[in-house]
């Protein structure tokens, strides 16, 4: 055991979410590509939390190798993110499959029936993302076990709404599965309000990027250890007629060379001299190959710092547990504290 008996508010406010996940603390890791590999997954799980391996970048045999080398790593439960729009989705099913997966998170975008349902037949447990509350009651329809509801100030792709609008648009009306909350949270006051919201337990990314056991390049880590909240935003469009899916992102040189870069090809295009599918490719293509850059390469300028709001929490570089513990501490307080003003 990973010292979490320690804490039996927050283990009795997680309990519907630590049953489902199978993990010590319900405080699942959000699949961060390149950033979410089996070391740190492993490491989480290991130390009580819930890893998720991001397959966003991994072909099907790629998938396999991570989920092998994770489960030599550890004994305990963690998952697999799949990208419904990936192109070998059905592929990359079937080896989460084959390799007994327990747990699969469906990610970017609305999966399809058939797919949630051959993951049950085969005794995965699927997780979806629920951007708002017709669209959670629908994928509770279609069959998926849990929910996931992350709001914009999370990293990476996110979508229009706050995490705390979500939260009070769902969580009170929706109680037939469990319900994770994600998107800005560094601090277990945070977490132990929406525990008293509703919410099974909480998703994280950020801040795991800085644990010593992941393998993000010193100098990305570096780049979120010196960033505030207000240095993680939005991906810009310039220009209504060729839309941008916002990525929040630290702001750096390749920021700004974004917006040269659409400013440049739309006057192409207004010029003439490039097609509206040509146009559309170039900007689309820019941040190919960004986020590796600058993970795993360290180019902290011209890569994508994918990174939430919440980085300005993450103040140093620390292992796993100490990090899970710190939160499971800090909440554990908090709903002491409401414990008390309560009168129970």
């Amino acid at each position: 055991m990973s010292g979490f008996d320690a804490y039996p508010r927050l283990c009795a406010a997680m309990a519907r979410g630590r049953a489902f996940l199978g993990s010590e603390v319900a405080m699942m890791a959000g699949a961060m590509t390149w950033v979410s590999e089996h070391r740190l997954v492993a490491a989480i799980s290991n130390a009580g939390g819930f890893g998720v391996l991001a397959c966003g970048a991994m072909d099907p045999g790629q998938l396999e190798a991570e989920i092998a080398a994770t489960h030599r790593l550890t004994d305990r439960p963690f998952g697999v993110n799949l990208i419904v729009l990936h192109p070998e989705l059905e592929t990359l099913v079937d080896v989460c499959i084959r390799a007994g997966v327990g747990h699969v998170v469906l990610a970017g975008g609305m999966p399809s029936r058939e797919v949630v349902a051959r993951l049950a037949r085969a005794g995965a447990r699927v997780l979806a993302f629920a951007p708002s509350l017709a669209l959670a009651r629908r994928l509770v329809r279609m069959g998926v076990h849990a929910l996931i509801i992350e709001g914009s100030e999370a990293g990476g792709h996110i979508g229009p709404v706050s995490t705390s609008v979500l939260a009070q648009e769902i969580l009170p009306h929706l109680r037939e599965v469990p319900v994770f909350v994600a998107g800005g949270i560094g601090h277990g006051e945070m977490i132990a309000a929406y525990l008293g919201m509703g919410a099974a337990g909480v998703q994280m990314g950020t801040i795991f990027v800085c644990a010593e056991e992941s393998v993000a390049h010193p100098r990305f880590k570096q780049a979120f250890v010196r960033a505030s909240a207000r240095d993680a935003v939005p991906s810009v469009q310039v220009d209504p007629d060729f839309r941008v899916v916002p990525v929040r992102a630290l702001q750096n040189e390749a920021t700004k060379d974004f917006v040269r870069t659409q400013l440049e090809v739309v006057a192409r295009y207004r010029a003439g001299e490039l097609s509206y599918e040509e146009a559309s490719l170039t900007i689309e293509h820019f941040w190919a190959g960004a986020l590796r850059r600058a993970v795993v390469e360290g180019d902290v300028e011209r890569g994508s710092l994918m990174a939430g709001q919440s980085v300005g929490m993450v103040s140093s570089i620390r292992p796993v547990r100490e990090i899970l513990h710190e939160l499971a501490d800090q909440a554990e307080r908090a709903l002491a504290r409401r414990g008390q003003m309560g009168g129970g």
